[in-house]
């Protein structure tokens, strides 16, 4: 199976300024927040995302953390997903899914500009982060020549596709047995809930693996973490609270649950770091057997 292919006629919809300032609004703040410090070099996300654009970087999503802090809302972190559209390169397809530019960023000190590799699966539209150690996380802090070393960067960090399709090919030649499926959902369930090892999560790893659509049956090791992934990060699984005592002695009854869809920045891409780390050491331990 070949993963690395020429989409030519793939077009995700690109967002307006309009579009991204409902989405995140954070990415048009007008200022630092008032604790950053002189030494703070202040570029709007705002100009990066301008100067993206004309390199051919088109976005194509965006989300924005809340704050609890009066004040800090305007200037919050904030992420962008970019597709390639570049005149000097193909816009190309990896597998069921097209390769992103995720830039994050912030105005009030909780994030430097970051870049990483993503991959976005067309047949969920659902995005996934890229994180072992074949792959770069670009940092840019806030001073010096900052829309260069973004550009830079971003260069940087979306000409490692090739390798990322080669990565997704060998997933996919990985197949996995029912036990060791139900293993990688439960340690995924557990990065999820913050479940200690040796309790039970509130999903099973049967509600984890459970294709969504016919075109996620499969054993393979791409399929599985595609699946999990979803789950973990969409939510949707119901589940039942056990019956149990408050330490005052009052008796709680069972209750019917759903789990949330995962939508902070920070634990998104943590989970999927982690997801994908959980993958790529399935991948070493059955390469090894």
């Amino acid at each position: 199976m070949n993963t690395f292919s020429q989409v030519s006629s793939l077009k995700l919809s690109a967002l307006t300024d309009d579009v991204l300032r409902m989405k995140a609004p954070s990415i048009f703040a007008e200022h630092a927040h008032e604790s950053r410090s002189e030494r703070y070099t202040y570029i709007p996300t705002a100009e990066i995302l301008a100067g993206m654009r004309r390199e051919g970087f088109i976005p194509v999503n965006a989300i924005q953390s809340r704050s609890r802090i009066p004040g800090k809302a305007a200037f919050t972190k904030h992420q962008i997903r970019f597709n390639y559209e570049g005149a000097d390169t193909r816009l190309l397809k990896v597998g069921d899914s097209v390769p992103q530019l995720v830039l994050t960023n912030s105005h009030d000190g909780t994030s430097t500009y970051q870049l990483d590799l993503g991959l976005f699966r067309l047949i969920c539209l659902n995005g996934m982060m890229v994180a072992d150690k074949q792959f770069s996380t670009f940092k840019v802090p806030h001073k010096g020549d900052i829309l260069r070393n973004v550009i830079e960067g971003s260069y940087s960090v979306i000409s490692q596709t090739e390798q990322l399709a080669e990565r997704v090919e060998q997933f996919s030649q990985v197949r996995l047995t029912h036990q060791e499926q139900a293993l990688f959902a439960t340690e995924a369930l557990r990065l999820r809930f913050d479940t200690p090892e040796g309790e039970q999560t509130p999903v099973t790893a049967e509600q984890a693996l459970r294709p969504r659509r016919s075109q996620d049956a499969g054993d393979t090791l791409w399929l599985t973490l595609n699946r999990v992934q979803e789950s973990v990060i969409r939510g949707g699984q119901r589940y039942t609270t056990p019956a149990h005592r408050t330490e005052e002695g009052r008796y709680v009854a069972p209750k019917r649950m759903t789990t949330r869809e995962v939508q902070g920045i920070d634990q998104g891409n943590s989970l999927n770091r982690a997801l994908w780390r959980l993958a790529e050491g399935m991948r070493e331990l059955k390469a090894a057997a």
